[in-house]
């Protein structure tokens, strides 16, 4: 069986109240996309051991174990609920990034350009998702509107 690294809490993600507080114990429950069918998730790239479901998150408001969360070829949906299971958010629809190339990066704190090599899909500076107005793309160039940070991880995901 194939497993893909998950774009929601994939590495090392941090989670967070609505009110910016650390979302300690909070639950990440995952399913079939567009449904309440509970789908398994995994804890290593081989796929052979598998998460509790609902995730339980650590004290920091990280997947505990790995830090990684790895999917099937499925579409999942995630609920993420706080401690209490009130919900904070949910995000439906979510595949794997194994179909993606990444391209990795570290920020100077001045370089604003970074080459890719293909259409991009995603960009992430240490694991945050950046939204598409915070940069461009031009002739095989993603564009920062700011320098990402001094050794920051920038992963660039293209198809």
């Amino acid at each position: 069986m194939a497993v893909f690294l998950s774009p929601v809490g994939g590495v090392a993600a941090q989670f967070f109240t609505n009110t910016g507080a650390v979302l300690t114990g909070g639950k990440l429950y995952t399913y079939a996309a567009g449904t309440t069918t509970p789908l398994t998730t995994y804890t290593t790239s081989l796929g052979n051991v598998a998460r509790t479901n609902p995730i339980v998150l650590d004290a920091a408001g990280r997947v505990p174990t790995s830090g990684e969360i790895w999917i099937t070829s499925a579409v999942y949906k995630f609920v993420l609920k706080d401690s209490n299971d009130v919900l904070i958010a949910t995000y439906d629809n979510i595949s794997g990034a194994g179909a993606l190339s990444v391209q990795n990066y570290t920020g100077n704190g001045s370089t604003t350009g970074y080459a890719v090599s293909g259409n991009v899909s995603d960009v992430y500076i240490n694991g945050v998702y950046q939204n598409r107005n915070t940069y461009s793309t031009s002739n095989g160039t993603l564009i920062f509107s700011q320098a990402p940070p001094f050794d920051s991880l920038i992963e660039i995901l293209y198809n």
